[in-house]
């Protein structure tokens, strides 16, 4: 009776906490696609302040915290597995030196990650791995930095495999790339990065829906990114450097001049906690 008792409590214990996190995502996705009124905060490179940047713990802190979105970097190793790494080589985040694309997984797994130049426990986590951890949690902004069709093949199999489009973005440095991956995988959306209003009106001709566009301050206009807003797409705006430094200075400047922008209702930032208390005060976040 006592083994029955201990079994029950820990299978409710299971489904409160997958009750919370899937309602957690449901909420996410609902505000993303309905509640534009509302500011998503996307964590760049997860919780990196106090964790080795891209890691798997360091994923697992920035969802405990609240965020809508995990920014994450891939690249493919030698022999084709796809691994989440920001620079093309693994000297300044891990204990090895080379290239991504010249080693081989198994080469990669006997390294750790750094934090603040020191050695960490942390591997270095493919991208099944982080697909599975934010699974049901939160979205994930997929910076892809693979080359080559093998990789592109890879994504999109394992983004099939995990049934992950509906809480991924897929995002493209370069919008034309978009045609040849919608053919690997139709259910991927795409977040497609516009440098001027050249590239916003070539994003609108290709005929692709897309639900976020990342743009930036320096053709910043309201009439144009009214025009973005208006087609019903999201449109992310980086808080990274300047705005992030300008918080870091004196508290809500950094903030109050991004939101100056005001059609902006995505922002990516390394200060995610602070934005997210920030944007609460205001209303702008559930």
């Amino acid at each position: 009776m006592l083994y029955k008792r201990i079994f029950l409590s820990l299978s409710i214990a299971f489904v409160t906490v997958f009750a919370v996190a899937q309602s957690n995502l449901d909420s996410i996705l609902y505000d993303f696609h309905h509640r534009p009124d509302r500011v998503l905060v996307a964590a760049h490179r997860a919780e990196h302040p106090g964790f080795p940047e891209n890691s798997i713990v360091a994923m697992k802190e920035a969802i405990r915290l609240g965020v809508d979105i995990i920014e994450t970097d891939i690249r493919e190793t030698k022999d084709g597995v796809l691994i989440i790494m920001h620079d093309k080589t693994i000297d300044r985040t891990t204990t090895g030196k080379g290239l991504v694309a010249e080693k081989t997984f198994a080469e990669l797994q006997e390294l750790f990650l750094l934090r603040d130049g020191k050695p960490t426990s942390e591997k270095i986590p493919t991208f099944k791995e982080v697909l599975e951890l934010v699974r049901g949690k939160v979205m994930l902004d997929i910076d892809y930095k693979a080359e080559g069709k093998r990789a592109a093949r890879t994504a999109a199999k394992l983004l099939r495999k995990t049934k992950m489009e509906k809480q991924a973005l897929f995002f493209l440095y370069d919008y034309k790339d978009a045609p040849s991956l919608r053919r690997l995988n139709k259910r991927i959306q795409f977040m497609m990065r516009a440098y001027n209003r050249e590239d916003v009106e070539g994003i609108f001709k290709q005929g692709i829906a897309v639900p976020v566009i990342h743009a930036d301050s320096k053709f910043y206009t309201d009439s144009l990114m009214g025009v973005i807003r208006g087609k019903g797409i999201r449109l992310w705006m980086n808080a990274l450097g300047a705005y992030d430094k300008m918080e870091m200075e004196k508290k809500d400047s950094g903030f109050d001049a991004l939101l100056q922008l005001k059609y902006t209702n995505i922002i990516q930032t390394d200060l995610y906690g602070r934005l997210i208390g920030y944007l609460r005060e205001r209303k702008l976040h559930r």
